[in-house]
Order: C-alpha cells, then structure tokens, then sequence
C-alpha cells in the first residue's frame, strides 16, 4: 500500500489525515496525492513545504466536471505506473438549515473518474469518510442536529458505497465507510467529542487494517474508554447500523 488519494485535504480531518499519512514510513506510504479547490489554507500551505517530494497537492472542485478531469490527468501524471492504491473520500460540508432549505445535488464523479487509476493500484481500496449521523437506523438520536443536508449527502454516501461494493467485488475491490466521530475542527466544533487528531488516528487505523473481508461494511473507529460512553456517541470498533 503505497499511494493515496484524499479529497478535501486543505482542512479538518482531510488536512489531519495528509498530516499523518506524511509521518508514516515509506514502507506504508510512498505518495499522498491531496486534493482541494485552493492551497492558500495556512497550515496547508505549511504541510506542502515541509514534504515537497511526498505530498503533492492537486487542485480539485469536485462540483466542476472540468476540474476532475485535470486532477485525474494530474494524479495519472506523477504516479509510478499510473497505480493508485487508496482512495479516501473525505470532502463534506455541514450546512445548518430547514428541510427546505436544501438545494438539489447529484453524487461526486470521484469515485468513477479515479476507478481505471485504481484498478492498476495493489490494494484497490475505497474508504469515504461517512458518520453516524448519516444512518437511517439512528436517526431518531439524532433528531435534533439541524443540519438535513448534510444528513442527505452521507446516506446518499453510504449507498453509493454500497452499489460500489457490490460492482466492484469481482475486480477485488475492499470500498467501505468509517465514522471518524465528532471531532473538534471548524465543522464540527469545539464541544465536539475527540481531537481531530485521535479520530484521524483511528480512521487511518481502520483504513490501513481492513482487508477484503470489510467490502460494503460500514465502520465505527475504536477509541479506549469511549465504548460504551453514555452519550449519543460510542466508540468501540465495531460497524455502525446503516
């Protein structure tokens, strides 16, 4: 396993997850491929500086067809082999609002335009950064978030995670979701559960750990002490109900 993708880099957990991904060996990682619409986000621009030769960044609006077609002419550009092994959807936005207030969006083209790239990688492994709050099944524990959209968008994430699961098993493809939990970033506040670099931790755990045997499985991350947490969210390892 050695070259990965990550969409909305720039920030909260994608920026945590370039971060450590650049930490580990070259054993594990040769090449983190990070992905947002700009690099003038500060601590970006810093991570950028400090590994030149490993993380290169890639301007990406996963909203314009365009610019997917040159992020992918880009990625396929600077690989070994045009081989890419991991593919983590990460790229979200929380926005507060009614019901009504929601505009009409169609899934994110990522997935299917970096698929012949993928289909070349050793580990052809696709892992969308999904949450709890996104679950049918919970929703009623969640009744109260104001956030419909955002709700939307991850359920529509965890069933095209799924069609893809199932497409995909023939080739040999591992594509699951993972619940980095409610971290402490911009999105998802300072009240929030864990530090965005624990739950980043965790994710990359999951990520790196899951082998065929978690095609179409939806992952909850592990944090010691959080197993069985009395409040709305727990963190035991375990898979999530979709």
């Amino acid at each position: 396993m050695s070259s990965f993708l990550i969409t909305g880099s720039s920030r909260g957990v994608g920026l945590e997850l370039i971060r450590q991904l650049a930490d580990k060996p070259i054993s594990e990682v040769q090449t983190v491929f990070a992905t947002a619409r700009t690099n003038s986000a500060p601590r970006f621009q810093e991570l950028l500086r400090e590994h030149p030769e490993r993380v290169i960044f890639v301007p990406l609006d996963i909203t314009d067809e365009s610019s997917v077609t040159r992020a992918v002419e880009l990625v396929e550009s600077k690989l070994d082999g045009n081989r890419l092994d991991v593919l983590i959807n990460n790229a979200g936005v929380s926005k507060f609002g009614s019901l009504e207030e929601i505009e009409r969006q169609r899934p994110s083209p990522i997935t299917n335009s970096f698929l012949p790239l993928l289909r070349k990688g050793n580990a052809k492994k696709i892992a969308s950064i999904s949450t709890s709050v996104g679950s049918f099944a919970l929703q009623e524990n969640f009744r109260n978030y104001p956030a419909p959209s955002y709700k939307i968008s991850k359920a529509a994430l965890n069933m095209l995670t799924q069609l893809y699961s199932q497409s995909l098993d023939d080739e040999g493809f591992t594509v699951f979701c993972v619940s980095p939990g409610w971290l402490k970033t911009d999105m998802g506040g300072s009240g929030a559960d864990l530090p965005v670099e624990m739950g980043s931790e965790a994710t990359l755990d999951v990520v790196f750990k899951t082998g065929r045997e978690g095609n179409g499985r939806f992952f909850n991350i592990h944090v010691p002490g959080w197993e069985k947490n009395p409040g709305l969210n727990q963190y035991d390892g375990g898979e999530l109900p979709w």
